[in-house]
């Protein structure tokens, strides 16, 4: 372990992020560069002899954190590295944009401040990046078995980085231009800066992988097609279908998905446009929706000059402590302030949209909202609260309902769906037809970035083993695995 009494003579401390003001000004990350590396082996120290470390139920990659922890306090880096390496494919996706659900079930969480795990991460990771420590691991040999994968976001990596590595031939084909998935268009810049993807992605390449942008199986090259090509094929193409509002008014011009609205401005990043085609500048916004992608559209608005920021949320605010029904160590529902919230707007709860107004060229103008209660289990407007608020801009940030079916790429399989209408698999993450195997939010449902590279490890050991007859591949989780989290 590390300092036996870190946990009792040092108090927690976190990243620091840019002055808003600064950081307003430009599409960087928001953390001040360099300056984790310096507290982290104080904040390692942190974690306790705890007996029975919770955390590695709490990750669903099972992360093997008070042995890094422990490297990190006296900071032999490589072996951090290796470490952190041996549960998880991309620690710099995850050390930057996952909720940290092993923080919430870290035992020092019972009554002090958790370990700074995911900041642990993150440094550990950037470190072996800048020592060098991340290499390409090409196989000895290859198996002469060949795998298509479907997407190229979490899952579809991790599965194309395991079955690389066993020696297998892998294509992944993603029918956006650039490799990432949500990665890539979803996260903006601000949360993760690309180049992180860049390199992991040369890497893949350095090792074997092949990949195939623009091409959406389905339509551009028809499944059927695909799987007699290859010898097994990983689908793990998300949750892609935006749940929408159909509000009065939703057919308004400058009402837009969240997924329509932050691809483009992640493009201009990329450089191809020169400004958005949908863009927050001079413009009151609304984003319906207060998890993080609405947090998301909050800070990009914030960066193309938007002249208000309105998130909407249905829910009443969070407490910011457990609730009763949500005990240590389950991953609670607390109030959060992100670094795009930190930056301004406001955040409106327990209401509802009952209509769009706009103008007389059809262009969205006002959001009529009506203040909602919970009585007896049931949603309830509350009488007397109508209002309207300025909206010239609207983004639906609601969640998603299930993976797209218009594209044929379901039924060009023969492909059986589960009771929430996602596709079904057994406990290889196989599906119904043989050979066809899925993996992260395709199967799963909309979730959490860690969750999609376990599942993505795991499907790439059943396809090992439908391929070989035996894997070495590990296994993180069961496809009805929920562990601690939702």
């Amino acid at each position: 372990m590390a300092d036996p009494k870190g946990f009792l003579n040092h108090g927690r401390e976190v990243a620091r992020t840019r002055p808003v003001d600064v950081r307003l000004k430009d599409w960087n990350e928001v953390y001040v560069p360099g300056s984790l590396l310096p507290i982290i082996p104080t904040q390692a120290s942190r974690c306790m002899d705890c007996g029975i470390p919770f955390c590695h139920n709490g990750c669903p990659l099972g992360n093997l954190i008070p042995e890094w922890n422990d490297y990190a306090y006296r900071e032999d880096w490589s072996a951090a590295s290796e470490r952190l390496h041996a549960t998880n494919n991309f620690p710099e996706f995850t050390g930057r944009l996952c909720p940290a659900p092993c923080e919430s079930a870290c035992v020092l969480g019972i009554n002090q401040p958790a370990v700074t795990i995911k900041n642990v991460e993150v440094s550990i990771i950037d470190k072996a990046w800048d020592s060098g420590d991340v290499a390409p691991q090409a196989p000895e040999r290859l198996s002469g078995k060949t795998v298509a994968v479907i997407g190229s976001g979490p899952a579809g990596l991790a599965a194309a980085q395991q079955l690389t590595r066993a020696g297998h031939t892998v294509a992944v084909y993603e029918r956006a231009d650039r490799v990432g998935g949500l990665l890539r268009y979803g996260i903006p810049e601000f949360k993760m800066e690309k180049r992180h993807i860049n390199r992991r992605i040369e890497q893949m390449r350095a090792e074997g992988t092949r990949f195939r942008t623009g091409i959406e199986i389905g339509r551009d090259l028809k499944a059927t097609d695909l799987r007699k090509r290859y010898d097994a094929v990983v689908i793990a193409a998300g949750a892609t279908v935006s749940r929408d509002l159909p509000a009065p008014g939703r057919e308004l011009n400058g009402i837009h998905f969240a997924m329509e609205y932050l691809p483009l401005a992640n493009k201009v990043q990329e450089g191809d446009y020169v400004a958005p085609p949908i863009t927050a500048e001079g413009k009151h916004v609304v984003v319906i929706g207060g998890g993080d992608t609405g947090a998301d559209c909050v800070g990009t608005a914030h960066r193309q000059g938007a002249a208000s920021v309105t998130q909407l949320e249905i829910m009443p605010q969070p407490g910011e402590d457990r609730a009763p029904h949500q005990p240590w160590p389950t991953f609670p529902m607390l109030y959060k302030v992100t670094s795009a919230h930190e930056e301004g707007g406001e955040r409106v709860y327990s209401v509802s949209t009952t209509h769009f107004e706009g103008d007389e060229d059809g262009n969205v103008q006002w959001l009529h909202l009506v203040e909602v209660e919970f009585i007896d289990g049931k949603l309830t407007q509350k009488a007397g609260t109508e209002r309207k608020i300025p909206a010239q801009l609207v983004t639906l940030a609601m969640g998603f309902t299930g993976t797209d079916q218009e594209n044929g790429l379901v039924s060009q399989f023969g492909l059986d769906l589960d009771e929430r209408g996602n596709i079904a698999r057994d406990a290889d993450f196989a599906t119904n037809v043989p050979g066809v195997y899925v993996a992260g939010d395709a199967g799963r449902g909309q979730s959490l970035i860690v969750w999609a590279i376990a599942e993505g490890r795991s499907a790439a050991r059943g396809v090992d083993r439908f391929l070989t007859g035996e894997s070495e591949l590990p296994a993180p989780i069961r496809p009805t695995d929920r562990s601690l989290m939702v």
